[in-house]
């Protein structure tokens, strides 16, 4: 079983983006799900222990090797070179996550502006996707958030957002 345990840690570390149980499963073409949840468990809690840079954590329907939140001041400082999102384009960005599936005349109208801007650019960037068309006159592009959303934010599914209670709690 460290065997396993080692191939999934490998398989993970070489994956772009969260890797799956049942992926993992079909690429060992080993059924047991369960055994692999456990060797991912284990894992989980080996680099807990160890309190290192980096820990493996559940996102977006998989697992992911991230550094620690609590080291991210560094990570940002390291980053900062790279453009971030601007408030505007963060702005859209919160609207599209919480109103999703939603329109560009939607988001323009919450925003008070034009969001074509912020949208290519969040479009770009792969943080939202076009999920289809309206079937009303004019057909306009609806709008919803994607893997690669939940990703950078952390977060295992979109139930995970912050509600608007929590919000104020935290400016209070």
């Amino acid at each position: 079983m460290e065997e396993l345990r080692n191939i999934i840690e490998a398989m993970i570390l070489a994956s772009d983006m969260p890797l799956a149980i049942d992926r993992i499963a079909d690429v060992l073409d080993f059924p047991d799900k369960k055994e692999i949840e456990h060797q991912l468990r284990e894992i989980i809690e080996e680099y807990r222990k160890r309190n290192g840079g980096i820990c493996l954590q559940e996102v977006a329907g998989g697992f992911q090797f991230r550094t620690r939140s609590d080291l991210g001041p560094w990570v940002r400082k390291l980053r900062a070179a790279r453009s971030p999102l601007t408030p505007a384009t963060l702005e859209t960005l919160t609207i599209i996550a919480y109103r999703q599936p939603v329109l560009k005349a939607d988001v323009d109208k919450i925003r008070g502006v034009d969001a074509g801007g912020a949208i290519k650019k969040l479009l770009e960037k792969k943080l939202v996707r076009i999920m289809g068309r309206k079937d009303v006159p004019g057909k306009p592009i609806i709008y919803g958030t994607t893997k690669k959303f939940l990703e950078v934010f952390d977060l295992k599914d979109l139930s995970e957002l912050p509600t608007l209670q929590e919000f104020k709690e935290l400016q209070e």
